[in-house]
């Protein structure tokens, strides 16, 4: 599935001058038509694969416990 430039920005959250630097940058392959640019939406996929794989390893790493350490002493 192909999107136009908005429809691309939108998706993203990013503005519409954002992806066509990236574009031009060749960051995001699209193809243009002569009038518009066209992005495969399918591109992003195995993006967005990884943002969810590392939102899941940092919430796990956020609910492990602080361990004690045996070395400090508490100075009272």
């Amino acid at each position: 599935m192909y999107l136009t430039l908005k429809e691309t920005a939108e998706y993203l959250s990013l503005s519409e001058d954002q992806i066509e630097n990236l574009i031009l940058e060749k960051k995001i392959r699209a193809l243009f038509d002569g009038e518009q640019y066209l992005i495969n939406k399918d591109q992003f996929k195995t993006h967005f694969e990884q943002l969810e794989k590392y939102k899941a390893l940092i919430e796990e790493y956020l609910k492990e416990p602080i361990p004690e350490d045996i070395d400090v002493k508490d100075e009272d």
